[in-house]
């Protein structure tokens, strides 16, 4: 059976608004019959369109030799098509069980962090994948069942934005049936994953139990539950604006106090008479904006709780929630706190500091690390204990995480998560210009190679009582 069948007389319906002339495109291919036909669209139209093609696929370390077989046939796909081919491989279930995990999490992380590789190393101006106005419903219909607000019903977004480059979807409007009945009438094979019948997956009991009985009450489900995604993605995009003028006229930092002012007190404050004459909308938007300034998301009750006490609330009364936020009453204010390192236990623990490359004895931590760098940049590395709002990039990671929600998927408590070694760079670029300090070793993870720095740790004899 050929690979390459003549072009289709009924293209795959795309979304050409997303593709500019020139743009050096890769189409991630997993085999399936949607990133297939995708594809073949975007070839059979590339001449029209000016785009330079690539193709992408990434070998997830999952199924075995049915996995191999997906990679070969993405591979001679290409190559009948004439263009370049990039490739990978990762080990999701590895990662998975390192990170706490499940496979689909791992999986899409992973496949995100390869995409942005991808944009950078190459070059390419973008990544196109092939989801489906089927992958939208279902992943809202998810997402509903998850009790998801209006960002999350917002479901796949048509163009999502990376410093590297974009990652586009242009064919969201087109349905699985009309993707295979087109690949049928072109006699062009596809692959079949058999993970995609697994009931162990949510999405494929959404896919093929809970949306077909549904269906018997409405056959336009789908179609539904794909405008409620762009209705909601609407709203939201308004929303952050108006949060963005609005949140910091009514969000203070700090306490105030005598003679006016406000003291720095690593928490946020909402004045309780301006909150109370707001409609409850951007009541419970501002309360969510402050908690995610504190590094905490709030579900429906967590938030209706917090109205209810800046509403109804008498001075003194306090809520504790859950990731660490708490909340007390003042007869003025709601004040917010996130958990963090208790001041005691933190300043026990010394930092030390070293020049790249150097050596740092750390005791307090028990720990030895050698780093090692280029030495004609003036770095210096500090090893101390993790604050509230410090950020990482995990290695393969699609962006830099909270250390806190880091400990959390690890399942570090109590004082071993108050008491977290990381070890901070500063210092400039090979080019001159000051950078940010940032992560380049955590304890029991692994973090993203920052600046050519490589960090090797052993255990070293802590100090009695220390951990």
């Amino acid at each position: 059976m050929s690979l390459m069948p003549p072009p289709p007389a009924n293209p795959l319906p795309i979304d050409t608004s997303l593709l500019k002339p020139g743009l050096r495109i890769a189409v991630g291919v997993s085999g399936g019959a949607d990133s297939v036909a995708l594809l073949r669209a975007l070839h059979q139209r590339s001449p029209e369109l000016g785009l330079v093609l690539h193709v992408a696929h990434l070998h997830h370390g999952l199924r075995g030799q049915e996995a191999d077989a997906d990679l070969a046939f993405v591979s001679a796909l290409a190559a009948h098509l004439d263009l370049p081919f990039h490739e990978a491989r990762v080990d999701v279930a590895a990662e998975a069980k390192a990170a706490g995990e499940s496979i689909e999490e791992a999986a899409r992380r992973l496949r995100y962090a390869w995409f942005r590789d991808l944009l950078l190393t190459v070059p390419l101006d973008a990544v196109a994948t092939a989801h489906t106005l089927d992958d939208q419903a279902e992943t809202v219909c998810a997402k509903f069942l998850r009790g998801a607000w209006t960002e999350g019903l917002s479901g796949i977004h048509p163009v999502v934005e990376f410093p590297e480059g974009q990652i586009l979807r242009p064919c969201l409007s087109a349905t699985r049936a009309q993707i295979e009945a087109g690949l049928q009438a072109l006699n062009q094979p596809w692959r079949e994953d058999s993970s995609n019948r697994d009931p162990a997956f949510t999405r494929n009991r959404i896919r093929h139990g809970l949306l077909p009985l549904l269906e018997t009450w409405n056959p336009r489900l789908r179609d539904h539950l794909a405008q409620t995604a762009e209705l909601a993605r609407d709203e939201e995009a308004w929303w952050q604006a108006e949060l963005a003028r609005i949140a910091p006229q009514l969000i203070l930092a700090g306490k105030p106090v005598r003679g006016g002012g406000r003291a720095s007190s690593g928490g946020l404050a909402l004045d309780v008479t301006r909150f109370a004459a707001l409609a409850p909308a951007l009541q419970r938007r501002l309360l969510r904006h402050a908690a995610q300034q504190l590094g905490a998301a709030l579900d429906f009750r967590a938030t209706e709780a917090l109205r209810i006490l800046a509403l109804e609330g008498r001075a003194g009364q306090k809520r504790e929630l859950a990731q660490g936020l708490r909340a007390e009453r003042t007869p003025r204010e709601l004040r917010l706190t996130a958990e963090g390192a208790s001041a005691t236990q933190s300043e026990a623990i010394p930092a030390y500091t070293a020049s790249i490359p150097g050596e740092i004895a750390a005791p307090a931590f028990g720990l030895s690390l050698r780093i090692d760098g280029p030495a004609q940049t003036p770095f210096t590395a500090t090893l101390r204990n993790w604050k509230p709002g410090d950020r990482v990039r995990l290695r393969y990671s699609s962006g830099p995480r909270k250390v806190k929600e880091v400990l959390e998927r690890m399942r570090v408590t109590g004082t071993d998560r108050a008491l977290w070694p990381v070890l901070v760079i500063a210092g400039q670029d090979i080019t001159g210009h000051e950078i940010a300090s940032r992560i380049a070793w955590m304890k029991g993870v692994e973090v993203e190679p920052e600046q050519g720095i490589t960090v090797a740790a052993s255990a070293l004899d802590p100090v009695p009582g220390q951990p």
